[in-house]
């Protein structure tokens, strides 16, 4: 009869063999040995109520463990199978791991992301972003655009002037606030307001394609990348540069008539701080995507204008 170790030992290749990848095979060459490989070299009994240590015959003190070697009854004990056995586990498992490193992922486990879509096409609505601090003329040029080249003209302030004075409208006090204080409207309201009017503009001229001049807008690089991805991609930016002291005069000068909350000398500070810390970033970064088209604003609105025309033209060509 088997001992308790060799019946373990059995329990423990099988259960080795059915975790590798080659457990059919193993169980087969494990259950072919004769149960005389696992039988362990006798072993006196030890006597549970005496104290004296039993006594091992030279033998079996010695017993060799190649596998031409012998038990202490005569029985030779061969452990190339267990070598072999051990040796097509190990394999085994390597190969299942590596198999299971280079399979394909499923299909049914993959989800592959959504890309999101704009709500215009750039195949069919062009966009030019319009930037420049307060009191750089943006207003100005882009009314002289829209009579040369049939653009439709948004200015983000406008439609958030709009906005806080509308009857009703949950954003009005937030936006009252953010003019006052120089600081930024959340994302969300502008671009919301600027995709509306787009939309109602291209459904007034009946024909898909349009040309928008965005003015004053994006103020921060969150804007641009938002706008991009839900509206539409934009074509250039229009980048008027001019000094804060002229900016300040025409503000001032044009605070006298136009009762704006902002045309103050505090409001008209903030502003332009703004405007470097955040805005600033912007012109940077579509400048090196190549795609700002940066004019003198110092002169005055006819001479900026020919600038404006003739750099606009050499980039998108006459019949953009």
């Amino acid at each position: 009869m088997m001992s308790v170790a060799a019946v373990a030992g059995r329990q423990v290749w099988r259960q080795l063999a059915r975790n590798t990848g080659t457990s059919a095979a193993i169980r087969r060459t494990i259950s072919s040995l004769p149960k005389s490989q696992f039988r362990p070299a006798s072993v006196p009994a030890f006597n549970t109520t005496s104290k004296a240590v039993p006594q091992f015959t030279q033998q079996q003190q010695y017993r060799s463990y190649s596998s031409g070697g012998s038990s202490g009854d005569g029985t030779p004990v061969k452990f190339w199978p267990f070598v072999a056995v051990l040796a097509a586990g190990t394999s085994g498992w390597i190969l299942l791991i590596n198999r299971q490193k280079n399979m394909p992922p499923n299909p049914k486990q993959t989800t592959s992301p959504t890309k999101p879509t704009s709500a215009f096409s750039p195949s069919e609505v062009t966009v030019l972003f319009v930037l420049g601090g307060p009191g750089a003329g943006k207003g100005t040029q882009c009314a002289n655009l829209v009579s040369d080249f049939s653009f439709h003209h948004l200015s983000a302030g406008d439609l958030l002037r709009a906005e806080q004075d509308r009857p009703g409208s949950q954003y009005g006090q937030l936006i009252k606030d953010c003019i006052k204080n120089g600081s930024i409207v959340p994302m969300e309201v502008t671009v919301a307001l600027l995709e509306n009017a787009m939309a109602d503009a291209i459904a007034k001229s009946g024909s898909p394609k349009a040309r928008f001049l965005i003015d004053g807008f994006p103020r921060k690089m969150d804007q641009a990348f938002q706008f991009e991805k839900v509206v539409c991609p934009a074509k250039l930016v229009l980048f008027f540069d001019c000094p804060e002291e002229v900016m300040e005069g025409r503000l001032l000068e044009r605070g006298k008539t136009s009762g704006r909350a902002d045309d103050n000398a505090e409001s008209i500070r903030k502003r332009f701080r703004t405007f470097v810390e955040t805005s600033m970033p912007v012109v940077e970064y579509y400048d090196k995507e190549g795609k700002v088209i940066k004019v003198d604003a110092t002169p005055g609105p006819k001479e900026v204008y020919e600038d404006v025309k003739r750099k606009l033209v050499g980039k998108l060509g006459e019949n953009f």
